[in-house]
């Protein structure tokens, strides 16, 4: 993988999806289906380079040659604005197990506190990816991948859609060794802790909690 551990994803598709999520007057519905678009494409960049291997199925007319994924990948949303993303990487992978980490905000400190943790068993080999959509201070993210990291998991790959500077530069002096998979490197974050100009509380807009 590339040593520089934030990934921009330039996609058209992924820019335009974005654009629809940022926009205030996005209703629920179309907000979760710009959602859905944008995991779909930053999940696939995320796992570009995921081991294959060489595999022979038999088509109605004969053999074809082709590779599959036979990694253990794992999908481990931080509720509940990650759960917005996991089905769309479900659908991409399939055979994916997941799990769940829920952190909970001070509104003052901005610090996490866990609430919930459940993780599938026999990480040591798997491919993680922490879905959460927006990375702001990084205080969720670092105690997230502390978590799984607590698990023996030694692949961890965090997939957002908007991220801020301060978060990234949390995430990469805490954990170097994750790399992000982002849309969106936004320009800071304002008084409250949330991400300028981002898109609003993700949660909230996805269910429709304003």
């Amino acid at each position: 993988m590339s040593p520089v551990p934030f990934h921009l994803v330039d996609h058209p598709l992924a820019q335009d999806a974005l654009v629809e999520l940022r926009d205030a007057r996005t209703p629920p519905p179309a907000f979760r289906a710009a959602a859905h678009r944008v995991s779909l494409i930053v999940g696939a960049e995320a796992l570009r380079d995921v081991p294959t291997e060489a595999e022979t199925v038999s088509t109605p007319v004969g053999p074809a040659d082709g590779r599959i994924v036979r990694a253990d990948i794992v999908v481990v949303p931080v509720l509940r604005a990650g759960l917005g993303m996991l089905d769309s990487i479900l659908q991409i992978v399939p055979r994916a197990r997941d799990g769940h980490i829920g952190l909970q905000r001070d509104e003052a400190t901005a610090a996490a506190s866990r609430y919930y943790a459940r993780l599938p068993s026999g990480l040591a080999a798997s491919i993680v990816l922490l879905v959460d959509p927006m990375l702001a201070t990084g205080g969720s993210a670092v105690a997230a991948v502390d978590i799984i990291k607590a698990a023996g998991v030694q692949s961890i790959r965090m997939l957002c859609v908007v991220a801020a500077p301060e978060g990234v530069a949390a995430m990469t002096a805490a954990h170097p060794d994750v790399h992000i998979y982002c849309p969106a490197l936004d320009t800071a974050l304002n008084a409250r802790k949330f991400i300028v100009p981002g898109l609003g509380d993700f949660g909230d807009r996805l269910y429709g909690t304003l």
